[in-house]
């Protein structure tokens, strides 16, 4: 049997916390932030967990890659 292959995409995207819940960063924080309020550029720094049902999916892609 062949092995499963990382999905690079996700590998580039997420990460798996020490006890195993993934987080990605916000989405609309690369450029064009001008339009936002300051409140909101405030909002999306840092990181978020991802939520229990996706985390399944987004695991099965990183097929073990937890870097």
């Amino acid at each position: 049997m062949p092995k499963q292959k990382t999905h690079k995409g996700a590998k580039k995207r997420f990460t798996v916390s020490g006890t195993g819940k993934v987080k990605h960063r916000h989405s609309g924080t690369s450029h064009l932030a001008y339009r936002l309020t300051k409140k909101r550029r405030r909002q999306l720094r840092g990181t978020e967990v991802v939520h229990e049902s996706e985390a399944t999916k987004i695991l099965l892609a990183l097929a073990g890659n937890f870097d």
